[in-house]
């Protein structure tokens, strides 16, 4: 699955206002960072943006359906909510959403670094 540059191009030109948007490749999408926080992933060709307990309700209201995927005959679910319609081709919209998804990775507890263990 090929990465769509001409999304992250949209996304980074719209969001210019707020901060700057950088993104990181990963398994044939992207993670997409504002100012170095995570908002969002590029995946199936569609945006996606993170969510939380706090938020889902407008998610839910917009109609914004949980990234789900099928890993070893199980479906996995991430808190992220698929992108509303007019993100796609109304600036304000897409800062709107992003705003959200902002605030709801700042919300999130900060998770301590995999790997290595100090012994006792």
């Amino acid at each position: 699955m090929a990465l769509d540059t001409g999304l992250v191009d949209w996304v980074r030109e719209a969001l210019a206002p707020i901060g700057m948007v950088t993104m990181r490749r990963m398994m044939g999408g992207a993670t997409l960072y504002c100012d170095h926080t995570v908002f969002a992933i590029l995946a199936f060709d569609e945006l996606w943006f993170k969510a939380d307990a706090e938020s889902d309700a407008l998610w839910d209201a917009a109609g914004a359906d949980r990234f789900t995927y099928t890993a070893k005959d199980r479906t996995m679910v991430m808190n992220y909510r698929r992108a509303p319609a007019d993100a796609y081709d109304d600036a304000d919209a897409l800062r709107e959403w992003a705003g959200l998804a902002i605030a709801a990775s700042l919300r999130a507890p900060v998770r301590k670094p995999r790997g290595f263990r100090k012994k006792d």
